[in-house]
């Protein structure tokens, strides 16, 4: 049986540990350069070497030379050399290099030593680095690598006078081995360098991780649905901004979960009770306690305030769910404030000609950036709260204008107005001053949607001139667009 492991999965599969990454990151480039560093090193060792032993080269040449004869003249001088091997016995360091000479004319001539070694067809040095005529190189002799001296030595007797070529050749073992030796102890030094540095790597790890993985057990014991922010004191400065935005995030969480809980509780709260009378209604009709058409009335008008409650709580629900997405990312949506006012006022149109009102309405172009639903649910329920408790005949004057950089809606109505104890909890759900009414959920949404969107609302009664109370006066103040907002601070500067 298959199972499929998923997106997910395969990202937890090849996620890195912390440890894993930076031994990685810091040991690689170490390493690197530790490879880099060795063969640099034997390089240079091998380059002291030589400079070392190369005087060595040039004193057996030298010690050669002094064992050279001459008879004759230039051209015509003939060499003559007595040189026994044990003589360069004293110049070897150990058994394990091995030194072998020549000595021949300028132009080749063997005059003794070993014939098999290669003659020397190159030239002195413009600067040679000793003071004498001398030539180092490297060369192959019986099938090992071997590092060759030249010296051109004058060579003068009581019976003439003539030029000797002195090549001395010696292998290579010891230089190697002690190149070898310096590349293996400076290896080994460096190899226990980077078992520190890993050590160091595991153990600053080991201790960095420590408040990530007590705030991880912490979690995994927390009760379920605890959605409380996480404390970690002694976590690192660089996951600071990670617990911060964890916290933000349970945060929203909490809040979602908080207004899922109050959508259900209030809407089994609140429609409970139409579907109950709804009930007894049907149940009245169905024995003929009342007249059909009074029951019918009856029963249409309970399905409409069932209606609205649910319309308003879903209304607020939806209100919340724009606010988590303004708040998770920058809305770039723009409302036109004066458009969507007359809008809404013309759909209530047939509402505020039944009751004979006194209407106005003016407007100046205002552009809020918001949600247009939002602009027009709020607008929706302001007018249908001022119409509701207007009587007939009354005046309802609407106003939308700039001022000081915001947006403003004003509503009034020639109403009864609101008084100071109910003021206090208008704005809170299911709070109407008239039961039958309206279900108290209109202001609250208005209050949301308000907010939501960073302004405010407020109710104030109107009075006529005797102090008496003619009316109420909803007024709106929502943030302009800014560059709007600039214009008008222009305008007025």
């Amino acid at each position: 049986m298959s199972t499929s492991t998923g997106p997910a999965s395969g990202r937890r599969r090849a996620a890195w540990s912390l440890r894993r990454l930076l031994l990685t990151g810091i040991l690689l480039p170490v390493l690197l350069l530790i490879a880099l560093n060795a063969w640099s090193l034997y390089q240079q060792t091998l380059s002291s070497l030589h400079t070392a032993y190369d005087r060595t080269l040039l004193a057996s040449a030298k010690s050669i030379s002094e064992q050279i004869g001459v008879e004759g003249y230039d051209e015509k001088a003939h060499l003559r050399a007595m040189v026994p091997y044990s003589a360069l016995e004293i110049f070897e360091a150990d058994n394990q290099s091995r030194m072998f000479y020549r000595v021949s004319t300028l132009d080749g001539a063997l005059v003794s030593g070993f014939s098999e070694l290669p003659v020397w067809h190159g030239k002195i040095p413009p600067r040679p680095p000793y003071a004498a005529l001398v030539d180092f190189y490297d060369d192959e002799f019986r099938g090992h690598p071997v590092r060759v001296a030249v010296l051109l030595q004058p060579v003068a007797s009581a019976n003439g006078r003539g030029m000797a070529v002195i090549q001395v050749a010696e292998t290579l073992e010891l230089r190697q081995s002690l190149a070898l030796q310096i590349l293996r102890d400076t290896l080994i030094r460096q190899a226990l360098l980077v078992l520190v540095v890993a050590l160091i790597v595991i153990i600053v790890v080991q201790r960095a991780t420590k408040p990530i993985r007590q705030l991880s057990e912490d979690l995994q014991e927390r009760a379920q649905g605890d959605l409380s922010p996480l404390d970690a004191p002694e976590a690192p400065r660089e996951i600071q901004p990670l617990l911060d935005a964890t916290n933000q995030t349970m945060l929203r969480l909490q809040r979602l979960l908080s207004n899922q809980k109050r959508f259900v509780r209030d809407a089994s709260h609140q429609l409970r009770t139409p579907l109950a009378v709804l009930k007894v209604q049907v149940q009245s009709a169905k024995r003929g306690d009342i007249p059909p058409a009074q029951a019918f009335a009856e029963i249409d008008d309970t399905v409409d305030r069932a209606t609205r409650v649910a319309n308003q709580m879903l209304a607020l629900a939806k209100v919340e769910q724009l606010r988590q997405e303004d708040s998770s990312q920058p809305s770039t949506m723009l409302a036109q404030l004066d458009d969507i006012v007359r809008d809404v006022a013309l759909e209530l149109s047939p509402l505020i000609a039944d009751l004979d009102m006194d209407f106005g309405i003016e407007t100046q172009p205002c552009h809020v950036p918001a949600h247009e639903w939002m602009v027009r649910e709020l607008t929706r329920n302001l007018l249908h709260n001022a119409l509701r408790h207007t009587p007939r005949g009354g005046r309802l004057q609407v106003d939308v204008r700039q001022q000081d950089g915001m947006a403003l809606l004003s509503i009034e109505d020639s109403g009864s107005g609101i008084d100071d104890e109910l003021a206090q909890r208008l704005f809170q759900p299911f709070s109407a001053g008239n039961a039958r009414s309206g279900s108290g959920l209109g202001l609250a949404i208005c209050q949301e949607i308000v907010q939501t969107l960073g302004g405010q609302i407020e109710l104030r009664n109107l009075h006529d001139i005797c102090g008496q109370v003619c009316g109420l006066r909803a007024l709106v103040k929502l943030p302009l667009q800014h560059a709007e907002a600039q214009s008008l601070d222009t305008q007025l500067s």
